[in-house]
């Protein structure tokens, strides 16, 4: 093996192990206009590419590259073009020097970044979820040969962005060592067993997952699903959020529960010390029927579409409210893009050990109630 092969050998490693950071091609070996390449990891269409940028004297140029298709073009680069080729890693700096004879050498140094590429925004789309996966086949994402349907695209990614999500906000938590988990309004349990499957098979978590969902036909077809998936601590049991019966969990989910049934779940989430509370909310109809006839001074309220994107707004930041009252930190975000469905708010609790201020929160809410003529907030009686 050459100095050039042990440099690209390193590079390959360096993509691998997720620690790539970047890789500068410089000094050419004959006059050009192109001065140097600058390269860096990037995701499209959720696969991972190499960008290069090529550095000419009047302009850039932008060229992505498949990986394996990029570490050839890098490799060419070196042997035809350029003089030095730098590669920064999370681990070390590796320099490969070419004289004008062609005698190659390589070192390395510390790392003089700091920030490894599974950092960076593009590696935050490597997915979590991989064709392949099983469930993907028996929950019909997948075909018999564990390819995407095609249909079943959109589906795949908003898994991808949904694990993403969760992963980032069980770090902000605490847990015991085996995590229980409550997924309310399961319905066909894409997102239940995509969770279960990273956390256990992918994260190695000790965790117990139950899906409630009202329809019979729906969790029977997902407790077929787990067992021919060999998932032995996932179950599904036939339950409206409202009736079941909840005593100990760590993380309380309900995504699109349906207007008052998202408040049904915060609220059993909070009697529970849940740690943590994920809520897609849906529907909002609870506030906006109380309304209904009533005449604000707020001429933004004139109008139907943002009267109704307004009363979701207090809705939702009444929930939030009512979680920090309760000790918990809360957010609200986006959880995917609008342009798969105008339903993407997620709200967010995450349990915590500083006392609130019962009374300003309060305070808050009740100025809310006041501006735009609310008599009360479901979730506000259901919890006190």
């Amino acid at each position: 093996m050459n100095e050039l092969e042990r440099w690209i050998e390193a590079l390959k490693a360096s993509l691998e192990k997720e620690e790539f950071i970047k890789l500068t091609l410089s000094k050419p070996k004959a006059k050009s206009d192109l001065s140097n390449v600058y390269g860096k990891w990037i995701a499209l269409k959720e696969e991972p590419h190499l960008s290069l940028t090529y550095h000419h004297t009047t302009k850039d140029v932008i060229k992505n590259y498949k990986l394996d298709e990029g570490i050839v073009k890098i490799k060419d680069l070196l042997s035809a073009d350029f003089k030095i080729g730098t590669l920064f890693t999370a681990r070390e700096d590796v320099v490969l020097r070419i004289s004008k004879k062609g005698k190659m050498l390589v070192t390395s140094t510390a790392a003089s970044q700091t920030v490894a590429t599974s950092e960076t925004h593009d590696k935050q789309k490597r997915k979590r979820a991989l064709e392949g996966d099983t469930y993907l086949t028996q929950l019909g994402i997948a075909d018999a040969q564990g390819q995407i349907i095609p249909k079943m695209a959109d589906k795949f990614r908003q898994i991808n962005k949904y694990l993403e999500v969760m992963e980032e906000l069980i770090k902000s938590a605490n847990f015991p060592a085996a995590i229980r988990i409550v997924d309310m309004g399961a319905g066909k349990g894409y997102l239940t067993f995509a969770l279960y499957d990273y956390l256990r098979n992918k994260l190695h978590h000790d965790v117990r997952v139950t899906g409630v969902e009202l329809r019979q036909d729906l969790v029977d077809k997902c407790n077929n699903a787990a067992k021919a998936c060999g998932f032995d601590q996932l179950h599904f049991v036939c339950s409206s959020i409202e009736d079941y019966a909840l005593s100990e969990v760590d993380i309380l989910i309900a995504l699109h529960a349906c207007d008052t049934a998202t408040d049904d779940a915060i609220a059993k989430g909070i009697k529970a010390n849940a740690a943590l509370i994920v809520c897609a909310p849906c529907c909002h109809k609870q506030i906006r029927q109380q309304l209904k006839g009533k005449e604000h001074k707020n001429p933004i309220l004139k109008y139907g579409i943002y009267k109704e994107r307004e009363f979701e707004m207090v809705t939702d930041t009444i929930r939030a409210l009512v979680l920090e009252r309760n000790s918990y930190k809360s957010n609200i975000f986006e959880f995917i893009s609008s342009e798969h469905t105008r339903k993407n708010t997620m709200l967010v609790g995450v349990r915590s050990k500083h006392k609130p201020d019962i009374a300003a929160i309060q305070g808050k809410i009740d100025s809310l109630k006041e501006t735009y003529q609310i008599d009360y907030h479901y979730l506000e009686k259901i919890i006190i």
